[in-house]
């Protein structure tokens, strides 16, 4: 089993070291957003609109945190699509690769994925805008991990939506997270949203992420309350989209659609 999910991991890996295009979208965008708002914050200080650099720490932490909300969900999604796309995916069924065990290598491949660009986004905000590494400490751990886990539910999400309808699906890929990114209070507290808007907003994991470590960032004590809520509606939502991705890839297999999405 570990031979096989270790197989997966390599795979992906060697996809990503053989092509410069796929290396250069793992850091473009990123790397550009940092810039964004990292000059943004620069301009706050230097007019004096961020004396204690407090706003500075909560956007570069935004930001960082939002990479891995996003790359997580990516890295099932976008795993998957490269099956497609190289129509593999015939490949992946008749071989004694267990579904489980592939979940688990392209998860694993999208932990080392985020975690380079972790490193790299907080290297260059330590380097360019003097962003202090330390400011979360331990608490960047289970606020990353909530993080990761939500990101990986989604991808089971779109994954089974790519598995129900094939390259008709590929646009929700890029679409789902950004659709919730405004209402998981990522650069801004979730006091700005409208009153009605914000239970709503509380039932996104990211949302109760966000505004512990705005609280971390601004009061230095961390709100275990949010870490249990957000644990919490994780397990709901991974159980009810990992079910949603078991149905779609049960219902491919009998209806043959997964080998019609390799023709």
């Amino acid at each position: 089993m570990m031979f096989r999910i270790a197989t997966v991991v390599r795979r992906y890996v060697l996809i990503h070291l053989r092509s410069p295009a796929r290396l250069l979208d793992l850091f473009f965008w990123p790397v550009m957003e940092l810039f964004v708002w990292g000059f943004f914050t620069v301009y706050l200080r230097q007019n004096a609109l961020d004396g204690a650099g407090r706003v500075m720490l909560v956007l570069i932490n935004g930001l960082v945190f939002w990479d891995i909300l996003f790359r997580s969900q990516q890295a099932l999604s976008l795993a998957f699509m490269e099956e497609l796309w190289t129509r593999n995916v015939l490949n992946l069924l008749i071989s004694p690769l267990r579904a489980i065990e592939w979940v688990t290598g392209a998860s694993l491949y999208g932990l080392i994925k985020t975690g380079i660009i972790v490193g790299v986004l907080l290297a260059l905000a330590t380097l360019l805008y003097a962003f202090q590494l330390g400011a979360l400490g331990f608490y960047f751990v289970p606020l990353a991990f909530n993080l990761l886990v939500f990101g990986y539910g989604m991808g089971l999400f779109t994954t089974g939506l790519l598995l129900r309808w094939g390259h008709a699906a590929e646009a929700l890929i890029w679409g789902i997270p950004f659709l919730i990114q405004p209402f998981s209070a990522i650069f801004y507290p979730l006091s700005v949203y409208p009153r009605w808007l914000k239970p709503f907003c509380l039932l996104l994991p990211s949302t109760w992420v966000m505004e512990g470590m705005r609280g971390v960032v601004l009061t230095g004590r961390f709100d275990w309350r949010s870490f249990l809520w957000s644990l919490g509606l994780n397990a709901v939502y991974t159980t009810l989209f990992t079910l949603f991705c078991a149905r779609m890839l049960e219902r491919g297999r009998v209806t043959g659609q997964l080998v019609r999405m390799t023709g």
